[in-house]
């Protein structure tokens, strides 16, 4: 089967599909991207990697592939994994993909990291919030992956960082306010997130019995994602943007639901805010501007690349609510991945994208 793939940066011909790896096939993001991979006409699922199921097939571990995907996971072994394929996911866990990535760079692919690692700028804040760095050298030349904002370097670029799901739900709510430079003061995002969010580990607080009927607020105002939405906000503000972040955990699988406050421009209206999100993201595939008043809930959102933004402006307190669903593993991992990876590779940019969400 012939289709449309890349020999360069943006340039195409006709020919057999790209070739394709995902490193850290077992955690949640990256099943998901085997999922949304198994049905693009425009790629070959190569090399599955899993350090911890290597030598098993990815269909033992997870059935609901059997007959769709019964490749045998490797170790990663990028010298003997190279030969096999053009482009890489690297779906890691944090301060591991820096060990991996430099190699797949000199070996001449191109990637995707669905890690922490190569988002933030700074080497030292990257320090900061995680360890030092032992590839700061790429962190400037690494393009942050949020594809509505940085569309044009991400098609160029051979190293896209994904963005974290949390970043994902905010800045899509609060990029054009900044752009419009209606914004004064502080922002207050209070995010709430499904368990994968945290992916899939043993940890006890995680477990059945902690999650289930509960709700609870955790690392407020340190958590990691915070760095990384004030590097963002404050690049578009051309200020620095403070930041004051609450993430809490919500006894649901999937989703995130991000409740945005902020102060803007006394002579602001729901009208004028409603046709700046239209100017902004009108011609977009996977964002979805509701009427003023009403707004999204992450069963809207569920199993699609689709951002629902909403928004009331508070006349009385002078204060704008902006509120955003996505689906934390899609449109907040593997789906972003999917569609920065169909830019960087010259492929129509919703290809194997477009999908309705799950109902009910």
């Amino acid at each position: 089967m012939k289709s449309v793939a890349t020999t360069g940066k943006g340039s195409l011909e006709t020919r057999a599909r790209v070739p394709v790896a995902v490193l850290g096939a077992t955690g949640y993001a990256g099943v998901e991207l085997l999922r949304i991979l198994g049905r693009h006409p425009r790629v070959e699922l190569s090399v599955v990697s899993s350090q911890q199921f290597a030598g098993k097939s990815i269909s033992e571990v997870y059935p609901s592939l059997a007959g769709k995907c019964d490749m045998v996971l490797e170790p990663i072994d990028i010298a003997k994994m190279s030969p096999r394929f053009e482009f890489v996911f690297t779906a890691l866990p944090h301060e591991t993909s820096m060990d991996v990535v430099p190699a797949l760079l000199k070996e001449g692919k191109r990637v995707v990291d669905l890690s922490a690692d190569f988002r933030l700028h700074d080497p030292e804040i990257y320090a900061r919030w995680y360890r030092p760095h032992k590839a700061a050298d790429l962190l400037p030349k690494a393009v942050y992956g949020l594809t509505e904002l940085h569309r044009n370097e991400i098609a160029r670029a051979s190293l896209v960082a994904n963005p974290g799901c949390y970043p994902t739900g905010a800045l899509l709510g609060l990029a054009p306010l900044f752009a419009a430079k209606l914004v004064h003061g502080a922002v207050l995002v209070d995010a709430k997130s499904g368990v994968t969010g945290a992916g899939r580990t043993g940890a006890v607080e995680l477990s059945y019995s902690e999650v289930n009927e509960n709700f609870k607020a955790y690392q407020v105002g340190i958590h990691r994602h915070a760095p990384e939405i004030e590097q963002e906000l404050s690049a578009i503000a051309d200020w620095p943007v403070p930041v004051l972040f609450v993430p809490h955990l919500v006894p649901m699988n999937r989703g995130i639901l991000s409740t945005m406050y902020l102060e803007v421009d006394e002579g602001a209206t729901e009208k004028t805010l409603a046709g700046l999100y239209r100017d902004a993201y009108g011609k977009e595939a996977f964002v979805r501007i509701l009427p003023p008043g009403c707004f999204p809930e992450t069963k809207d959102v569920r199993g699609s690349n689709d951002c629902a933004v909403g928004f009331r402006l508070d006349a009385r307190l002078k204060r704008l609510v902006v509120i955003t669903a996505i689906d934390n593993l899609v449109k907040g991992a593997a789906g972003q991945a999917v569609q920065n990876m169909n830019l960087m590779c010259g492929f129509p940019e919703a290809e194997a994208l477009v999908t309705p969400a799950l109902v009910p």
